[in-house]
């Protein structure tokens, strides 16, 4: 009796891809298409591709404009832009911190291809010359950032902090009213003294901010979103009604401090287009960068920081293991305040000097953008700050050239905001808890 073997062939299986990965295929290569059209059409237009550019934030004497070869650069960006969207057509496109890389690489070829196209072929006697972002976007950046780190701490302990915008607005009037004051014959404090005793004032007002939030929030309930806008409409009526209120006569005792001294650090100072725009800045400046480190380690090295982020994932687990949910959830709050109020305090003590009507002019909101950008994380926030403020110190250099219409110019921000946060962050998941009030059962 003989056996016949039979063998069986298989087909080979085919992964089956998720459609998250699908998502982003499609998202990359309809963004790097768009973007390689518009570079290609910025090359070819161009005229005389000859602009001049400045290492420094303006022409001075140390710093003279230097002519260069755009056209150089517009084909380098349509090179990086074709490479990178050939790798994302193929299903090549790297993922992580590499992918991530690519996609900066990228988007600093657009900007300075960009930047080639909105200062070539300029006409008339007055010729502008391309200048360093850098100083700019870290003057416009330091009040998103420190709002951001507000918004991160809020959001992670379960409060939603639409208020922000308010509490620039307080913190500015209140930092400007502290020096003002202090700087009078009402007050004996040194005058070195007395632009760090305004950011006291504006820290003050932060914090009653964030103590009305918690209040009707957490003690009362009510709905976080309906009471941030309300706060925020509160702060600027306030501000703007105690405004109205210094006499004129009383507008140098009452409404025009002393400004923040810059500090430059030697030998940071020096590196060659960074040095001066991140060591040869104010104490508010300082106390930004040290902030993000701050909060990150408090928040992911600490047990309240993780106590915070319990409260905010599952609360009722938290309460069951013997957390005082709310109590840790007020402290989030309070010391969120901290920080919007010093970023309030740069828009008076910290730059301008004065407090003008909605000095902020909506900036609490594009920092509450940030926190989502950076996916609840303070570091990831404040990159995405400094990426706002860099639009918005953009609007500002663009404004010496004719390329652009202003109306759109001033849009732009605003735009790229919300195309950042629709578009490039992807599905984010907030913390579980995120605007849900607790009660103990």
């Amino acid at each position: 009796m003989s056996m016949t073997d039979t063998t069986v062939t298989r087909t080979p299986e085919v992964p089956v891809r998720e459609r998250a990965d699908v998502r982003r295929q499609v998202r990359l290569v309809v963004t790097l298409g768009l973007a390689l059209a518009l570079l290609l059409w910025f090359a070819v237009v161009i005229d005389d591709p000859t602009v001049s550019y400045v290492l420094g934030e303006r022409v001075t004497r140390e710093f003279q404009p230097q002519p260069f070869n755009g056209a150089i650069v517009s084909w380098a960006a349509v090179a990086v832009t074709g490479a990178a969207l050939a790798l994302a057509a193929v299903n090549r496109f790297p993922k992580g911190w590499l992918g991530g890389l690519l996609m900066v690489l990228v988007g600093l070829s657009f900007y300075l291809a960009f930047l080639v196209w909105a200062y070539a072929d300029q006409t008339g006697s007055f010729s502008a010359a391309i200048a360093n972002p850098i100083p700019g976007t870290i003057r416009v950046a330091t009040p998103l950032v420190l709002g951001a780190l507000a918004g991160c701490l809020c959001e992670r302990a379960g409060v939603i902090n639409i208020a922000i915008e308010g509490q620039f607005l307080a913190g500015a009037f209140f930092s400007s009213i502290f020096a003002s004051v202090a700087y009078s014959s009402l007050v004996f404090i040194p005058v070195a003294l007395c632009a760090p005793f305004g950011m006291l004032g504006g820290v003050l007002a932060g914090v009653l901010i964030a103590a009305l939030l918690g209040l009707f929030a957490l003690r009362y309930q009510v709905n976080q979103v309906v009471l941030g806008v309300v706060l925020t409409a509160f702060a600027s009526g306030l501000t703007a009604f105690l405004l109205g209120q210094i006499p004129g006569d009383r507008k140098a005792e009452l409404n025009d401090p002393e400004i923040l001294q810059e500090i430059r650090i030697p030998g940071l100072a020096d590196i060659p287009v960074l040095g001066e725009a991140l060591f040869n800045q104010t104490i508010l400046v300082y106390l930004m960068y040290a902030s993000v480190a701050l909060v990150t380690f408090l928040l992911f090295q600490t047990r309240w920081g993780l106590r915070v982020r319990a409260v905010g994932e599952h609360p009722k687990a938290a309460d069951t293991v013997g957390i005082k949910v709310n109590r840790v959830r007020w402290q989030a709050v309070l010391l969120g305040g901290v920080f919007a109020g010093l970023g309030g305090a740069y828009y008076t003590v910290g730059s301008t000097g004065a407090f003008d009507r909605d000095v902020s002019a909506g900036t609490g909101f594009i920092a509450l953008a940030a926190v989502i950008m950076g996916r609840w994380h303070p570091v990831g926030a404040a990159f995405a700050a400094v990426f706002f403020g860099f639009m918005l110190n953009l609007k500002t250099q663009l404004g010496f050239v004719d390329k652009l219409p202003t109306d759109l110019l001033g849009a732009a921000p605003y735009l790229a905001t919300l195309i950042a946060v629709a578009g490039f962050v992807g599905r984010v998941r907030p913390p579980a808890a995120d605007g849900v009030p607790y009660v103990k059962s």
